[in-house]
């Protein structure tokens, strides 16, 4: 059995995502090859390569994957797919956008977000918010896979594996790149943090989150997050959301400020090796989860621990 994994990187690294999508790759059995694709991504490449456990990287360099447009991606990677047994793709905004092209291309049923390989044709995946976990079996010949990669521990280097340049696909053209605004910052990438520090609706503004929260983060060196709430509301931009239609995140720490642990918040973080809870409420549900729950005023809470650390 050979597997397809397609790598999450930035064109000059690999992104953590892809070491925990490689440990998933690897328990299905067989050879491991994995596909970087992008513009002037011949360091992601080489990065690739020196994952444990990769047989060979295959590297298509060229303007039509700059952007990560899923048609054109989706296209390469149906191109490439003939000798693999699955494409394997951790589950970021990238993948969840292209992989279910690749298996309307293919004609098979995508599995997504496994959280666990029972065996080379079975899995593991959450379903209602996390509440239940199903069992899927596959009779396809080719698995079309995302994995939820804050299940799954990240595949370490120790590799050698070979770079081969892919052939480009032809581009369906059926999307065009227009423009993009990247927000920047110095904290770390939520999905990769650590110590996470989220706020909720209880926050009541944006600059609340500027005040409260973020000096918490920084002492830390945390990532900072928020609730769907929160993020409808306009105190935190799209990125920072956390939950069932955000980001899945399972951080060493997790601090949950205002946040009152709404059943779609706790399916994106309830994973986390420890969970502190900072509410005035007393029988909000995020305490149901958490190791540590304060009840108590965030605003002076929040202070006096940032003041402490």
């Amino acid at each position: 059995m050979a597997t397809l994994l397609i790598a999450e990187h930035d064109n000059a690294s690999i992104k953590d995502a892809t070491n925990k999508a490689l440990t998933a790759a690897a328990a299905l059995g067989g050879e491991v090859d994995v596909l970087v694709a992008g513009e002037g991504a011949k360091g992601a490449a080489e990065a690739a390569a020196k994952l444990k456990g990769v047989r060979k990287v295959l590297l298509a360099d060229g303007a039509a994957y700059a952007h990560d447009l899923a048609e054109p991606l989706a296209a390469l990677i149906v191109s490439l797919a003939g000798p693999y047994d699955a494409i394997v793709a951790p589950a970021t905004t990238r993948y969840k956008n292209t992989l279910p092209r690749v298996a309307a291309l293919l004609d098979v049923a995508q599995i997504s977000e496994i959280i666990k390989v029972v065996s080379p044709d079975t899995f593991e995946r959450p379903i209602y918010a996390g509440n239940a976990i199903q069992t899927v079996k596959s009779k396809d010949a080719k698995k079309v896979i995302t994995v939820r990669t804050s299940t799954f521990g990240a595949t370490g280097d120790g590799g050698s594996a070979s770079v081969d340049n892919a052939a480009a696909a032809a581009d369906p053209a059926l999307s065009s790149f227009v423009g993009e605004e990247v927000a920047k910052s110095d904290r770390p990438e939520l999905t990769s943090a650590k110590i996470i520090v989220s706020g909720g609706r209880a926050m009541q503004s944006r600059e609340n989150f500027t005040k409260y929260i973020e000096p918490l983060a920084d002492k830390l060196g945390a990532g900072v997050g928020a609730s769907r709430a929160a993020v409808d509301a306009g105190y935190a931009p799209n990125d920072w959301q956390v939950g069932q239609t955000g980001k899945v995140v399972a951080p060493e720490l997790y601090i949950a400020i205002g946040i009152s642990g709404a059943i779609q918040h706790l399916a994106g973080m309830k994973d986390s090796k420890v969970i502190v809870a900072i509410n005035k409420d007393e029988d909000a549900p995020i305490f149901q989860v958490a190791d540590f729950g304060l009840v108590a005023d965030l605003y002076q809470a929040v202070p006096e621990l940032t003041a402490a650390l």
